[in-house]
């Protein structure tokens, strides 16, 4: 079966792109519970960007699902991080690449003259810190949605 918001321009994959702290809180937000393995992160020295390739959940459709009464949706989309510095982790075995990880938040703490570092908060206590020259960040959907494998939207103990 075709998928219509793709054909029909009504509905076409999400790009988003932050340069402000409130552009992240944005992409926080879409990327919230996303998952990917170490095996899904690229880094491309040349033009200092680091890119993760992550299945995430569609946050943006999930009341219209539910009016809808149709199932849940994820999406694989990139999330590439430009300017890059540095890179550290925490919590993280990095030779274990077929690990599932999960993506809690992303959180910014500004430097001076507008570097600063992002840090990706990972379930289980895990982190990357991702020190960049200025705050820049593309999100972009490169699949078609498919519907969730438990059927469910993603919850939090509190």
């Amino acid at each position: 079966m075709a998928d219509a918001r793709f054909e029909d321009g009504a509905e076409g994959p999400l790009a988003l792109r932050a340069e402000t702290p409130e552009d992240l809180s944005v992409i926080a937000a879409l990327v919230q519970d996303a998952v990917f393995t170490l095996a899904d992160i690229a880094w491309e020295a040349k033009s200092h960007r680091l890119a993760f390739l992550v299945n995430r959940f569609r946050w943006e459709d999930k009341a219209k699902a539910e009016a809808e009464k149709r199932p849940y949706e994820r999406v694989r989309a990139l999330l590439v991080f430009s300017d890059v510095t540095r890179v550290a982790s925490q919590g993280i075995d990095r030779n274990d690449r077929e690990t599932v990880v999960s993506l809690l938040d992303l959180q910014w703490a500004e430097g001076t003259q507008g570097s600063g570092t992002l840090t990706l908060i990972l379930a289980g206590d895990g982190a990357i810190a991702i020190s960049v020259e200025c705050l820049s960040i593309d999100l972009r959907d490169v699949t078609r949605p498919y519907r969730a494998v438990s059927g469910e939207a993603p919850r939090h103990k509190d």
